[in-house]
């Protein structure tokens, strides 16, 4: 296989359409690859999207900057489709990219109660969405390590609050304190967390 049937088939499996306006009216434009910055593209905002394959994560600001939404596959026509319960309002997104490494049948994380993996560890392979009641004893996660696939952690229990998209293949999977987890993270507070769908 050439590098150019590669590319073509890698496209494959990350199919995204993004439009300016909610509920999938304006200007639309189909990727099967990053952008990072949809000003490019002559478009002002994406303000609604349509997930055709593959997880992506999307960026309030150009750049992959700002904060960060998981997209799984499926229709999203207004930002509150995206942020969920979030406490932090985006009304639209500027950049986007796909999750290579969700692999949701395999995935692990180990969470570390200080800083740099120091400290007790608690190593999941399932989803979470009550940290403390599986028996985490704060509302805080110093540092995170992703053995295998892609997560997203949330501030608060019931996955709502900030997103914080955890990858194997970027930053070795190795999240050493807050700062790392998005440009966004003002906190260390974790308190649910989920496989990304693929």
């Amino acid at each position: 296989m050439n590098p150019e049937q590669q590319m073509e088939q890698r496209g494959s499996q990350w199919s995204i359409t993004v439009f300016e306006e909610e509920y999938f009216q304006g200007k639309c434009c189909h990727f099967t690859m990053e952008c990072q910055n949809i000003l490019d593209r002559d478009f002002r905002k994406i303000r609604s999207i349509k997930v055709e394959n593959g997880p992506w994560v999307g960026y309030e600001y150009p750049e992959y900057q700002g904060q960060q939404f998981v997209l799984e596959k499926g229709d999203y026509p207004c930002y509150q489709a995206w942020s969920g319960n979030s406490s932090y309002r985006t009304e639209h997104l500027l950049s986007f990219r796909p999750i290579h490494c969700a692999k949701h049948s395999d995935s692990k994380v180990s969470l570390y109660e200080c800083e740099d993996f120091q400290g007790r560890k608690f190593e999941l392979c399932d989803d979470y969405p009550s940290l403390q009641a599986m028996g985490w004893c704060s509302k805080e996660v110093p540092s995170i390590k992703v053995n295998s696939g892609a997560w997203v952690a949330y501030q608060f229990p019931g996955y709502r609050g900030y997103q914080y998209i955890l990858e194997r293949d970027r930053r070795e999977g190795e999240y050493r304190n807050y700062n790392e987890f998005g440009t966004q993270a003002h906190t260390n507070q974790i308190q649910s967390i989920r496989r990304i769908q693929h």
